[in-house]
């Protein structure tokens, strides 16, 4: 299925795993069939089953994470493994092997830096109706908040370019940790693309370890803290707005009782309502500040980006290198 993927490429495979000895070996199995060339890791994050054992039977290199949590298994891989092309996926066995070499197609044809698996069949398991209802929810919210680029920022299985996984930061410690690669792709002005790939069902002994409540309180957290972040005008502003908003909820009654009375018998109110307002134009110009020092600290962050390869700038000297070696033509028995 790699035959048409450049063959000096080097490929990373990373699966991220916490209890998944019931899926990891045919996983495992899969990708090194699909991908004979890469190099697949497993990064068994204090497993209390026999997914490391499994993995390394499979054949997959096992490292052992022990800080919890699938954002700080991520950090670890980008930081210790050096390749071309990256390509993350569950170790649930819910994403098929066979569409790796079309997702690092895509990544090259497209130039781009990540390539998203966008969940086809996500709610065909009655099972994961309150997880489809949350995926929905935040999808429309990332986009309200950050942009159109993506239809499915929970999508696990990705193909990156080095550029992209060595300027990563990788601040998050868990399951939010593809939305931060969302917010970082948008920061940075990278291009991405996406596509669709089916997705199943875990198989018979295989359990999900996300909690509905528990990682969208975590993901609305992440989102507050990626709006602060990387768009803090927008934050700021309106927090700025609803302070200023509540300042003139209780401004305007004891304004309207001074202009009619000429006295101001609840001066308590008038208190609060100034320092309402002088609580917003602190938060505004707090935001004004902030917005200034997110634009540095992106332009620092591109030119990070800009100082490491680019993947894409190798395939003309793979070009040109073919046509230098083909074989001059023989001259006929006619023109000698």
């Amino acid at each position: 299925m790699s035959d048409s993927l450049p063959s000096d490429l080097e490929i990373a495979v990373l699966l991220p795993c916490y209890n998944e000895s019931a899926t990891i070996m045919p996983v495992v199995l899969g990708f090194r069939a699909a991908l004979p060339q890469a190099r697949i890791y497993v990064y068994d994050n204090n497993s209390t089953d026999e997914t490391a054992l499994k993995a390394a039977l499979a054949g997959a290199t096992v490292v052992k994470e022990t800080r919890q949590g699938k954002g700080n298994v991520v950090r670890r891989m980008f930081s210790d493994i050096e390749a071309d092309i990256y390509v993350m996926a569950d170790g649930d066995g819910t994403y098929r092997p066979e569409d790796a070499p079309e997702l690092i197609r895509t990544l090259l044809t497209e130039r781009a830096d990540m390539v998203v698996g966008t969940r086809r069949g996500v709610t065909a398991d009655a099972g994961r109706q309150g997880h489809a209802f949350g995926n929905r929810l935040f999808n429309r919210l990332y986009t309200a908040l950050f942009g159109s680029d993506f239809t499915d920022i929970f999508s696990g299985y990705r193909a990156f370019s080095r550029r992209f996984a060595k300027s990563f930061p990788a601040v998050s410690p868990g399951f939010e940790t593809e939305t931060e690669m969302s917010v970082h792709a948008m920061r940075l002005r990278l291009t991405v693309a996406e596509l669709a790939l089916d997705y199943g069902r875990r198989p018979e002994g295989s359990h999900s370890k996300l909690s509905t409540v528990r990682d969208g309180a975590r993901i609305l957290r992440m989102f507050a803290v990626l709006l602060k972040e990387t768009r803090p005008f927008a934050f700021f502003g309106t927090l700025s707005g609803l302070f200023m908003l509540a300042s003139l909820t209780f401004m305007i009654p004891v304004l309207i009782e001074f202009f009619e009375t000429g006295l101001v018998p609840r001066l308590p109110t008038w208190v609060l309502s100034v320092a309402l307002t002088m609580i917003a134009f602190m938060l505004f110009t707090a935001g004004l500040i902030l917005d200034s020092l997110a634009r540095a600290r992106a332009e620092q962050l591109r030119m990070h980006y800009l100082a490491l390869p680019c993947l894409h700038a190798r395939a003309p000297t793979r070009r040109v290198t073919a046509l230098s070696a083909a074989p001059e033509p023989v001259p006929s028995a006619d023109a000698a």
